[in-house]
């Protein structure tokens, strides 16, 4: 199995992990999802696997998400779906998916967690900190 990740270029956390991906000895399949966009049963999917929920998917740094009142607690997880969609910026990431599982990879080096043992075992991220495997 490939390991994808659902990424934006944009964001830090993001280019780090996909670039500890690489550093691990994987090239993988990248899905820029603001310009790919999302479908709900594709953002069930991987909720599902991830053990999220839209809520805890949301992001709302950066984003529309206050604006279109989407922090309000008695908001849907339906509403929330269909705000993803439509804008799909809302949803948080990095998110991968390897053959060890789907992570919302928030620190980055949460990818640590599903990827294969690697030669791997410490990254120098953008900013300069380094983090490890065994954290």
């Amino acid at each position: 199995m490939a390991i994808v990740i659902y990424h934006n270029p944009d964001c830090g956390t993001s280019r780090n992990t996909l670039e500890m991906i690489r550093a691990s000895g994987v090239e993988p399949v990248v899905i820029e999802y603001v310009k790919e966009g999302w479908t709900k049963p594709q953002l069930l999917g991987l909720f599902a696997a991830a053990d999220l929920t839209p809520r805890s998917a949301l992001r709302i740094s950066k984003t529309p998400a206050e604006e279109l009142g989407l922090t309000d607690p008695s908001v849907s997880d339906e509403a929330l779906l269909t705000a993803m969609v439509e804008n799909p910026i809302l949803v948080n990431r990095p998110i991968v998916c390897t053959r060890k599982g789907t992570r919302l990879c928030r620190p980055s080096e949460t990818v640590f967690e599903i990827l294969e043992a690697s030669e791997l075992n410490s990254f120098t991220k953008e900013d300069g900190e380094v983090v490890s495997a065994d954290r």
